[in-house]
C-alpha cells in the first residue's frame, strides 16, 4: 500500500474526523472563555478586591522602572506578568469545569444497557448423583 492510501484511510477514520471537529470546536470555544474571563469575571472579581486589574499586575525584574506594563514591554524590560498567569488560570479553571459538565451530561443520556443475566453454572454431575439418591432414599 502506497504512503498516499495509508494516510488517505488513516484521515477517513471516524476518530480522526471527530477530533478534528473537536479541536476546531474547541478553539472557538476558548475565544468565548477567553471573553467570559477578561471581559466580565476578572473585572467583578478585581472590583471586589478593591479595583485590581489583573492584567496588568507584573513585577519588573529589570534595573529601570516604568509606569506601565506597556511601557516596560516596549523597553523590552523581562517582566514576570502573574496577573496573566492568573487570567490564564481562571480560563483553565472554567473550560475543565465546561468539559466536566458535559461529558457528565452525555454519560446521563447514554442509554444504560442492562447487564446480561447469567445463567447459574450448571450443577456437576456428581452432585445431581447425590440428590438423586438422596430424593431415592427419602422415599
Amino acid at each position: 500500500m502506497s504512503f498516499i492510501q495509508e494516510f488517505k484511510e488513516f484521515a477517513m477514520k471516524g476518530n480522526v474526523v471527530d477530533l478534528a471537529v473537536g479541536v476546531i470546536i474547541g478553539g472557538a470555544f476558548q475565544k468565548i472563555v477567553d471573553s467570559l474571563v477578561k471581559d466580565m469575571l476578572m473585572p467583578v472579581i478585581g472590583k471586589l478586591l478593591g479595583g485590581v486589574d489583573f492584567k496588568h499586575l507584573y513585577l519588573n525584574l529589570g534595573d529601570k522602572t516604568y509606569e506601565t506594563m506597556e511601557a516596560a514591554e516596549k523597553a523590552g524590560a523581562p517582566l514576570f506578568k502573574y496577573g496573566m498567569f492568573i487570567n490564564t488560570v481562571i480560563d483553565f479553571l472554567i473550560v475543565a469545569m465546561a468539559i466536566f459538565v458535559a461529558i457528565k451530561a452525555m454519560n446521563k443520556l447514554k442509554r444504560n444497557e442492562p447487564a446480561p443475566v447469567e445463567e447459574a453454572p450448571a450443577e456437576p454431575e456428581d452432585v445431581k448423583l447425590l440428590r438423586e439418591i438422596r430424593d431415592a432414599l427419602k422415599k
